[in-house]
């Protein structure tokens, strides 16, 4: 959950209200938001700095660490926080944004070009017009755009934002992807040109800047934007140009956003213009610029339009376990900043037309209406009740029947990790390596590769880790493993099965090959002869990990559905295992 820090004394003026540090710890939980933390900013820099507390009364500005959730993105910053309060303590109307209404002729234009297609395909523009910056609300402005960077832009690899002082530049502007050699410019708090590539290795010590250089630093071009007269606006996602920085004297705002994920472009547009639309000459209005791509096909962005979502009356009650009455939902969503309009359906059936601002990207869903008229009312105000009665999956009572039955044998049940390395599943288990498992892409390490196909390495894992333990060990497991499944939409399958594993001074088959008759009996099922389809057998099987003549596969309804064994002396080697092992394992889905 992203944490925003604001000083408490702008913050209770832009509230127009003081509150004591109870009454506002409050106010926020009623929100649905947190006081974190109390601070001042002396006690920040001493902590990020590692010195001591000092004894000084006076201790600076005190700042108010306020945990907002993580979809909220109008709430990362000053200006959206104290809006949104203030529209919930109904001190202020639901703003209305607006699109200022020129023509395509008179607007700023964005040219892309083909090239940008290579890495950073996107991108979306407005202007803000007439805005009026102090110090305070020209930090706001940088720190939303950081907060944004680290939070649905991903660190700057889907969305980077830049920010330009429009006087100081002239449109109409192009988006390009030039060779690193090609573009030259003076980049954001230097004096000097550098070419791209050598700006890569100019901000590698760079504490802030290094660590956005690998989304580009190997393409074989870079990304950048111009104006008519070839001064470089931005080398996104690294750094803007000196030329157009804004200051606090910058009176008219051009933001550009580079994108690889279009939508995500939108949100953070209209979540920079509409937090900062509040302090141009035009209250919440803002200027279009028209993007126009290879194909000529032309966009006007930002789009700051409404869309409705209708949402029924039962649903939202239904959800909330409350029955509240039509207007009360309605004055509860407009707290939210949720303007809501009754509607009856031809069937009687009353549903709101829910009218969902630029502002609340997070609204997706009914349930997101619902969830905001509980939080409007009060979480602590719904009536607590027991849950209806539910009943459990058969798979799951199936489970915990096996489970109960192998525990009262004298078995222990662990939990392993559904993940392993390829070498667990096929070079230590003695068999050859194929593509039958399911490998995790981009694993951060070896010993999470790819997600278990059985349940026996997690078991002979436990075993290895615990051999100096008291003999014999008498283990088990009931858990999913996963398989590749072409015939399933995400081309894998769930599986629960049953593994049970001896480790003593003699080999245990006997007692192994005795809890699969338990587990058969417990689940009704017979013992016949082999060919028989009625109930189960055991036949020979050829499992490498396994003795030779020591081992063999249990058959039900014509199926194998399982093998148990002998441990193979290799296989007990691999992971470290001196004593004698017998293994189970059973398909519990086909016993049901």
């Amino acid at each position: 959950m992203p944490t925003v820090s604001v000083g408490r004394d702008r913050l209770f003026e832009s509230l127009g209200c003081t509150y004591t540090d109870e009454e506002f710890d409050e106010l926020c939980f009623q929100f649905g938001i947190e006081l974190d933390d109390i601070t001042t900013e002396k006690a920040i820099q001493r902590k990020e700095k590692h010195l001591e507390e000092e004894g000084v009364e006076d201790d600076g500005e005190t700042i108010y660490k306020i945990e907002v959730p993580a979809n909220r993105y109008d709430l990362l910053c000053l200006e959206g926080l104290a809006q949104a309060l203030r529209i919930f303590n109904g001190l202020d109307p639901i703003p209305t944004y607006k699109v200022a209404n020129i023509g395509k002729e008179s607007m700023l234009e964005m040219c892309v070009k083909t090239e940008t297609s290579k890495i950073r395909p996107y991108v979306v523009c407005a202007v803000l017009r007439g805005v009026t910056f102090d110090e305070a609300k020209y930090n706001s402005f940088i720190e939303l755009q950081d907060r944004l960077h680290q939070n649905i832009c991903r660190r700057r690899t889907l969305v980077a934002i830049g920010t330009h002082d429009l006087d100081t530049i002239e449109g109409p502007f192009t988006y390009e992807a030039l060779p690193p050699a090609e573009i030259n410019f003076v980049p954001l708090k230097q004096t000097r040109n550098f070419r791209a590539d050598e700006l890569m290795e100019f901000y590698k010590s760079d504490l802030k800047l290094k660590k956005f250089l690998h989304i580009i630093e190997n393409s074989p071009v870079y990304p950048v934007i111009y104006d008519c007269k070839r001064t470089v606006l931005s080398l996104p996602p690294i750094i803007n140009g000196a030329h157009s920085a804004i200051s606090l004297k910058t009176k008219n705002v051009f933001i550009e956003c580079t994108a690889t994920d279009l939508t995500k472009a939108n949100i953070v547009l209209n979540t920079m213009v509409t937090m900062f639309s509040m302090y141009c000459e035009r209250k919440f209005e803002v200027e279009p610029v028209k993007v126009t791509y290879p194909d000529g096909k032309s966009y006007v962005c930002p789009d700051l339009s409404i869309y409705n979502m209708n949402v029924p009356l039962s649903y939202i009650t239904g959800i909330i376990g409350v029955q509240l009455p039509e207007d009360k939902v309605a004055s509860l969503l407009h707290k939210m900043q949720l303007r809501a309009e009754k509607s009856v359906s031809e069937d009687k059936e009353v549903k709101f037309v829910v009218s969902v601002p630029p502002t609340r990207s997070d609204v997706l869903h009914p349930c997101d209406v619902a969830e905001d008229v509980a939080i409007a009312y009060g979480y602590n105000e719904i009536p607590k009740r027991k849950p209806a009665s539910l009943n459990p999956l058969p798979l799951s009572q199936f489970s915990d029947l096996i489970r109960t039955e192998i525990a009262m044998t004298g078995y222990t049940e662990v939990l392993t990790w559904i993940l392993c390395s390829k070498k667990e599943i096929f070079s230590m288990l003695n068999r050859e390596e194929d593509n039958s498992a399911v490998t995790i892409a981009d694993s951060r390490t070896s010993e999470f590769e790819v997600v278990r196909p059985s349940l026996m390495p997690g078991l002979l894992r436990t075993v290895g880790h615990n051999k100096d333990h008291p003999k014999p060990i008498k283990i088990f497991e009931v858990g999913d493993i996963v398989l590749l499944d072409d015939t399933n939409d995400v081309g894998a399958v769930n599986r629960r099965h049953l593994a049970a594993l001896y480790c003593g001074a003699n080999s245990g088959f006997e007692l192994i090959h005795g809890l699969v008759d338990k587990i058969m009996e417990a689940t009704g099922t017979n013992f016949v002869s082999p060919g028989n389809s009625t109930g189960y057998y055991i036949e020979k099987s050829e499992e490498p990990a396994f003795l030779q003549g020591r081992q063999a596969s249990v058959i039900y309804g014509g199926k194998r559905i399982g093998t148990f064994g002998i441990v193979h002396p290799k296989v007990l080697k691999e992971y470290d295992i001196p004593d004698v092992c017998s293994f189970l394992e059973l398909d519990m889905q086909s016993c049901l």
